[in-house]
């Protein structure tokens, strides 16, 4: 099921953010084909694809540190899971456009029972704590993103958003996403997983919203 609206011409992107989910990292299978497919076909565009703290007050900061002087018109974000909550309040702050793949909708709620000692998917040698504060600090993120949406939406500056959807997800409800970014073009898969492990099938399409599709 796809839901997409009209868009005009829009500037083109010269700076991409890529945030990966929870435990995960830039090593991410989809953070790693992202990249390869800019590489091959916009090696002129700037990326970023950070080691996320586990803080995400911390996170929020560092992020918006390390793009300040990014251009509004020409940057976009892209997150999965964690990421995609993430993605969607940078891009609420910035004006920016965005991909959200399975995009988190709760993270305060459901990672509430992750309190404590983690490991990483990527490198399970290394250990992080997280704290119970840091389920406030998306309980905060959460408030200004919605904010800042509306705001946007009422002012008609909010940056087209792209979300891509499994009704298959073990970890998300497809439906509580579908209706957080009901404003997005959405694209509802059948099936999948919340890896949107056949992502590679996926990645032209969202290339193609950024307007960074395929070159010969």
């Amino acid at each position: 099921m796809s839901m997409a609206a009209p868009v005009t011409a829009l500037p083109d992107i010269t700076h991409v953010l890529y945030l990966h989910g929870f435990r995960s990292s830039p090593r991410s299978a989809k953070a790693t084909l992202t990249h390869d497919w800019m590489l091959r076909h916009h090696p002129d565009v700037t990326w970023l694809c950070p080691q996320l703290p586990p803080s995400p007050a911390e996170a929020m900061a560092q992020l918006l540190a390390a793009t300040a002087d990014w251009p509004q018109p020409h940057s976009a974000v892209m997150g999965s899971s964690l990421g995609g909550f993430y993605a969607a309040a940078v891009a609420a702050r910035r004006g920016w456009r965005a991909v959200l793949l399975n995009p988190a909708v709760d993270p305060a709620r459901d990672l509430a029972r992750y309190l404590g000692e983690q490991t990483f998917w990527h490198a399970p040698e290394e250990r992080f704590y997280f704290q119970p504060a840091y389920i406030g600090e998306l309980q905060t993120i959460d408030r200004e993103t919605r904010a800042d949406e509306h705001r946007r939406a009422t002012e008609g500056t909010l940056a087209p958003a792209c979300a891509l959807i499994c009704q298959g997800d073990e970890v998300l409800d497809w439906r509580e996403m579908a209706a957080r970014h009901a404003r997005a073009e959405l694209h509802v898969l059948p099936g999948g997983d919340h890896a949107i492990s056949d992502y590679a099938r996926h990645l032209p399409r969202v290339m193609d919203f950024l307007g960074l599709g395929a070159r010969p």
